[in-house]
């Protein structure tokens, strides 16, 4: 007799004619799912990791620059380069910072001049060097008393135009004292016109 396909006789095909090809499909399709369920389960990990320690950070700043934004204005006073430096943002919430003998309140700008900030090396500092020189690095910065008299006519261009830049965006609060001067006395009419002009 001539086999005409339609003949029961033989081997029986029980998967519905899919054949052992579906058994390896089903195969990896739970294999598929297993794999896919494992990596959304690392990605939610990782975005968690991440979350957490951004989050913290996130809010620590935001904590730190709501503090900073109900700190009220400064008086104005004179500073010693020692008395400057605990204005860094850590000792102190304010943070400031001298540039061309002048000592500005830099604290709303903690996300430059923060602890990691781009110009966070110069917080409670002297600034003027590291700006005129345009160098972040602590070789910018001295301990003692800098009259910057090495620096040449461009670079003093540059610190004065620094210093007109800060006299328009932040608060002024006084002078950087050279060892030997005396601070000056200011009025409370002298400090309450200079906030007038600032905001």
């Amino acid at each position: 007799m001539a086999d005409d396909g339609d003949s029961s006789s033989g081997p029986g095909d029980t998967s519905g004619g899919q054949g052992p090809l579906a058994e390896e499909w089903d195969g990896l399709s739970l294999g598929g799912m297993l794999l896919n369920v494992g990596v959304v389960v690392v990605v939610a990990a990782a975005c968690y990791a991440v979350y957490r320690r951004w989050g913290r950070r996130l809010g620590a700043d935001a904590a730190r620059s709501s503090e900073a934004s109900t700190l009220p204005k400064m008086r104005r006073r004179d500073f010693t380069l020692e008395q400057l430096r605990e204005y860094d943002g850590l000792q102190n919430p304010r943070i400031l910072m001298a540039v061309n003998m002048k000592v500005f309140d830099v604290t709303s700008g903690r996300k430059f001049y923060g602890r990691d900030g781009p110009y966070g090396i110069f917080a409670g500092r002297d600034a003027s060097r590291g700006l005129a020189t345009f160098c972040l690095e602590k070789d910018a910065l001295r301990d003692e008393y800098d009259d910057l008299s090495d620096l040449n006519a461009v670079q003093m261009e540059s610190v004065r135009e620094w210093e007109m830049q800060f006299m328009e965006k932040y608060d002024y609060v006084g002078r950087l004292l050279k060892p030997g001067d005396e601070p000056s006395e200011y009025t409370d009419e002298e400090d309450i016109k200079d906030h007038l002009k600032h905001d």
